[in-house]
């Protein structure tokens, strides 16, 4: 058998490429699915989930994301391969509307075979998650930027383009046996292993109308996602979010944030709160001592944990129904290689004294500070039925910068 394609039969490297692409997607399609409904089930705050069911849902999302890729690069290189080969005539191109269906089918099952999983590749690269891709050449895409709102356009994106591929799928095997078994021609015989015999087609035209109606098949799905909502900004799991008020203090802050830093599964996942208060004194003493007290209120709703937000919302986690806001006042002190803030934080019904240390830039009445402490979130009671770290690490890295002005009477 040729490796390279005739214009009445497919050789073996263009029938290695088909069979090795049916392979991976219903590799990849099953696997998604199984690994999505788990973690509906994880990420909803109101079912237990346990150290077994996060690592399950992070083996199959893993295990599917690195069949996607894989089936990007051999469509990559599938779509190639066709290009420099002569394309096998269609054996029923007298049948005029059957021969276009054939054609459009076709258009759209290779736009499906980058799109679908080049916007998941997309997801997963903007998105602060877990279950990474299996292989050593890193999870992040360039130009592509950490971005919630890209992540939840593109997994709506990767949805409707899953649609149309399982449709194109369908339709696409659906004639072949329909050649096969009622026609009872070669078509389906010649994409098969060995020799076909297929006979030569007859005389046929191609033009761009099948790419064409391919085309407003794209554009009747996304359409159709964006008058049912797909598109919408999707809310989170409702939790009682502290609306905090602006405070008195001898510095105001002008600019700062608050994150922090979890290890799932061995990848950090970083977040930010977007609503904190921060009540500073502060005056620098010349020497090693007291140098003020700082009084910190976070609204715990405000946290954006990308995939995994939902899931601290929870009960075994941060818990922000019952807790709403997390505290810590604390006397700022410095010493001899910098400064510290010293006191009490309490998160859900738990205090533990910790102790910041942080770097400080003063010109002026400008002070710009930074720094980061290392916290036990089981000292918190937070993932108490996860005691092990085998989906989620101990240490919980919680990191402060910020830009103040010091108020003029």
């Amino acid at each position: 058998m040729s490796l390279t394609n005739t214009s009445a039969s497919y050789g073996s490297v263009a029938k290695t490429f088909h069979w090795l692409t049916a392979l991976l997607i219903l590799t990849a399609l099953p696997l998604g699915w199984i690994a999505n409904d788990l973690a509906h089930a994880i990420y909803d705050p109101g079912i237990p989930t346990t150290e077994q069911d996060i690592a399950r849902a992070a083996r199959l999302f893993s295990l599917h994301k690195t069949v996607g890729v894989a089936v990007f690069f051999v469509a990559l290189a599938r779509i190639l391969w066709a290009i420099s080969q002569p394309r096998p005539g269609l054996l029923n191109a007298d049948n005029k509307p059957e021969a276009f269906a054939a054609e459009t089918v076709h258009w759209l099952l290779y736009g499906s075979l980058v799109l679908v999983p080049l916007s998941g590749w997309v997801h997963h690269a903007a998105a602060e998650g877990f279950a990474p891709i299996l292989w050593p050449l890193g999870q992040n895409l360039p130009m592509v930027p950490k971005s919630p709102k890209l992540a939840e356009l593109t997994a709506v994106l990767h949805w409707l383009f899953m649609l149309v591929l399982v449709g194109a799928l369908v339709l696409h095997v659906a004639g072949a046996l329909k050649h096969h078994i009622i026609d009872k021609d070669a078509t389906l015989r010649r994409m098969l292993p060995g020799r076909s015999n297929a006979p030569t087609p007859p005389p046929q035209t191609h033009s761009l109308a099948p790419a064409l109606a391919a085309g407003v098949v794209w554009i009747v799905i996304l359409t159709g996602g964006w008058m049912t909502g797909s598109f919408a900004a999707k809310s989170h799991v409702a939790v009682d979010t502290a609306k905090l008020s602006a405070v008195q203090s001898d510095w105001q802050v002008q600019e700062g944030q608050l994150e922090i830093t979890v290890t799932q599964l061995g990848n950090p996942v970083t977040g930010r709160f977007s609503d904190w208060t921060a009540a500073i004194t502060f005056d620098d003493p010349d020497a090693p001592g007291p140098a003020g007290s700082v009084d910190v209120t976070v609204s715990i709703g405000s946290l954006t944990l990308g995939s995994v937000t939902d899931q601290a919302m929870g009960p075994d986690f941060f818990d922000a129904t019952r807790f709403p806001t997390a505290h810590f006042k604390a006397d700022l002190v410095k010493t001899e290689t910098g400064y510290e803030a010293r006191g009490p934080l309490t998160i859900r019904d738990q205090t533990v004294d910790i102790v910041l240390p942080f770097t400080l830039d003063l010109q002026g009445d400008t002070a710009r500070m930074s720094g980061s402490v290392e916290l036990n979130r089981l000292d918190f009671g937070i993932g108490k039925t996860l005691p092990q770290e085998d989906s989620l690490a101990f240490a919980v890295s919680v990191s402060a910068e910020l830009t103040a002005k010091r108020s003029v009477e």
